[in-house]
């Protein structure tokens, strides 16, 4: 059956429909209704079924990824949320961590929490680090709190009491309490979201995790009813940010394991792609209307992190708020088509706040009156007026140049044309910084890797970016431009599952490490049994290990197979290869602990498939369909350069910048002196630098 990809993203919403019996995936994109972005969803498949392109009852999945919880973070518009934790470590959250993220700046501010600290309330009640009580668990206390928090009109709770990843049994008392008090509360437990040790960490993620639950439990609510409405009878799959496919009731249960949804689908179909050109190594780059997202793949695999933190200042690490959530790896700037660009103290600003899809760029024609990367692009000779979204939208020329010329040129003393290429530079160089962070800071050698170009404004960006670090290849893939909802398409179920447990790694630890992957794989097989789907199931063992006595932790693969008396000197080794490619070096004598153990549940086989897109409307007799003026600092301004139809290129296809290539959902800048074959699988391979 066919299967329904959608990506809703700030400024607008990706589809791509794989239908197998008829052998291809059409794809297209609609603006995002802002506000209620499940409503164009809604209205887009209505009209696809209004035009005999969509038969709801032939549809055999829907596969959604979504930023409703990454924006209610970043905007502060989660619901109203209480936490309630130990009495005596009411500032946990508040107070954060010792450690500055800009040492020399004496006016830094910390992360703001979600919550105030009125909103923070306590319970008597003490657990000690192996889970034993301390101090008992005070009913009368708990339901004295409940009574207020429900008085208050709360609508989440997230508790957190200390050492609760190693006992369960006071949390889940104090979710009773609430509960006997009203049912109408979303709570949220530690020892469920992020069964952790590090109190900060575990206190944010949960918080987080409650801040967002109503949200996105009325979103996945509402969408689930409005497609089983129209006819749909197959079940919503939601992209975690691990990279995996889960069900909608964990996407409720756990919101905060969506967090990274739209971007993790971007980064599966950009190692899929990699793989198809024989790229083991592969930089992503999704550019769309609000923000742009750069990951990494690393020997044909997504690069994993165990934590992340969101709304970050600077990119840098400890200015955010930290979840301990296993995550792709990505970057996330506020640089997408739709950024706002001022002029500032004589000098260019781009972004991070963006016009979205209403009123949008000045150029939409919406009422937006700010210039934007996109205004900028359109006065550029960048973009085709006549054929944005494939013709779907017409960009308004004027309106851009007044945007520009008022917000940007004027202050500066600029002619209009070179106050939009000088926001298009700042842009990049914004983009550039991200991009170095993401691949020379984290000890990767952009010169040995490619970059995998998508969404909507990427194709338009990636050659320069590449040129300035040095990145050999650029790849352009088919339906770049809704690359987030093919790489739904190619995501497997998954689920993955951790807890705390300290342990040192001596002889006789491989019992207790073989009692620890068993309760864990026991958990994430029955999720992922509930999640369902054909394939073969993979279990995969990882830990995060240190020296005795270090503070901080390496994330190590452990072997799989059985847990056998020499499991826990394998796993030792394994941290000592680990720990010498981080660092360079590594101490075989020295004592080893481990502190996380997880345990990921991958169902192979069980992607949706992608079947081979749908052949584009040509618009001319040949690939060639004309020429325009666009702006090419390499060539000294404007120039005129040709204008290519990309569905009328044939694999084999070559030719040299200065160019454009345009398609419905996308355009392909490939500046002077690079060139671009068309590779056998139809994407386009830009080689920098390698052009006449």
């Amino acid at each position: 059956m066919a299967q329904l990809a959608f990506d809703i993203g700030g400024t607008f919403t990706d589809f791509a429909l794989s239908d197998p019996a008829a052998g291809r995936t059409v794809v297209w994109k609609v603006p995002t209704s802002q506000g209620a972005p499940a409503e164009a969803v809604i209205a887009a498949l209505s009209a696809a079924r209004s035009a005999g392109e969509l038969e709801p009852g032939a549809i055999g999945g829907l596969l959604h990824a979504t930023t409703i919880a990454t924006n209610a973070i970043l905007e502060r518009k989660g619901a109203r949320t209480a936490l309630v934790t130990t009495e005596g470590f009411r500032d946990v959250l508040l107070i954060g961590r010792q450690k500055r993220h800009d040492t020399n700046d004496l006016l830094m501010d910390k992360p703001v929490p979600l919550l105030r600290r009125a909103d923070i309330f306590t319970v008597r009640e003490r657990l000690a680090p192996d889970g034993s009580v301390v101090t008992p668990f005070d009913t009368e206390g708990a339901r004295a709190v409940a009574e207020a928090v429900v008085a208050a009109g709360y609508e989440s709770v997230a508790v957190v009491f200390l050492h609760a990843y190693a006992n369960k049994a006071h949390e889940e008392a104090m979710a009773a309490a609430l509960r006997a008090v009203s049912e109408k509360l979303t709570i949220s437990l530690s020892s469920e979201v992020s069964p952790k040790f590090r109190e900060y960490e575990r206190s944010s993620t949960t918080v987080a995790n409650a801040y967002v639950a109503p949200i996105v439990g009325r979103y996945v609510g509402a969408l689930e009813a409005a497609t089983r409405a129209m006819g749909v009878g197959a079940g919503l799959s939601i992209m975690q940010s691990n990279g995996g496919l889960v069900s909608a009731r964990m996407a409720r249960d756990w919101p905060i394991r969506i967090v990274e949804s739209g971007p993790a689908a971007g980064v599966i179909m950009a190692a899929k792609v990699g793989a198809e050109e024989g790229f083991d190594h592969v930089m992503t780059f999704d550019m769309g209307g609000t923000t742009a997202k750069l990951g990494a793949v690393d020997h044909g695999v997504p690069a994993v992190t165990a934590t992340f933190e969101v709304d970050t200042v600077a990119y840098r690490k400890g200015s955010g708020l930290p979840l301990n959530v296993n995550a792709v790896e990505l970057l996330e700037i506020g640089a997408g088509g739709g950024s706002i660009a001022r002029a500032a103290m004589g000098l260019i600003r781009v972004g991070p706040d963006s016009a979205g899809a209403e009123p949008g760029p000045a150029c939409y024609g919406k009422g937006g009156t700010a210039a934007t990367i996109t205004d900028a692009n359109l006065l550029l000779g960048y973009l085709n007026p006549g054929y944005f979204n494939g013709g779907a939208m017409a960009l308004d020329v004027a309106a851009a140049e007044a945007a520009v010329a008022r917000e940007i040129a004027a202050p500066l003393g600029l002619a209009t044309t070179e106050a939009a290429w000088g926001v298009h530079h700042v842009a990049n160089a914004n983009m550039e910084r991200a991009m170095r962070i993401v691949s020379i800071e984290r000890g990767r050698d952009p010169r040995r890797h490619a970059l995998v170009a998508f969404g909507g404004a990427g194709p338009l960006h990636a050659a320069r970016l590449a040129r300035a670090l040095g990145v050999p290849k650029v790849i352009v893939p088919r339906g770049a431009g809704v690359g987030s909802a093919l790489g739904l398409l190619a995501a497997p179920r998954k689920f993955d599952w951790g807890i705390t447990r300290v342990l040192r790694l001596e002889p006789g630890a491989s019992a207790a490490i073989g009692a620890l992957f068993a309760e864990l794989e026991a958990r994430v097989r029955a999720e992922l049994a509930e999640i369902g789907g054909a394939g073969t199931l993979q279990i995969g063992r990882a830990a995060a290990m240190h020296y005795l006595g270090q503070g901080f932790e390496v994330r190590v693969d452990l072997p799989e197979g059985e847990v056998g008396a020499d499991y826990a000197e394998r796993a030792r080794a394994a941290f000592h290869a680990a720990y010498a490619r981080e660092y360079g070096y590594s101490h075989p004598e020295a004592a080893v602990e481990a502190t996380d153990w997880s345990v990921t549940a991958t169902l192979t086989g069980s992607e949706a498939g992608l079947a081979p897109l749908a052949a584009a409307r040509r618009r001319g007799a040949g690939a060639v369909l004309g020429a325009r003026p666009a702006w090419f600092a390499e060539a000294g301004g404007m120039v005129d350069c040709a204008v290519l139809d990309r569905a009328a290129m044939a694999p084999g296809a070559r030719f040299s910048g200065p160019a454009l290539v345009e398609e419905a959902e996308c355009t392909t800048v490939v500046p002077p002196g690079d060139a671009v074959r068309v590779s056998a699988a139809g994407n386009l391979i830009i080689g920098i630098g390698e052009g006449a």
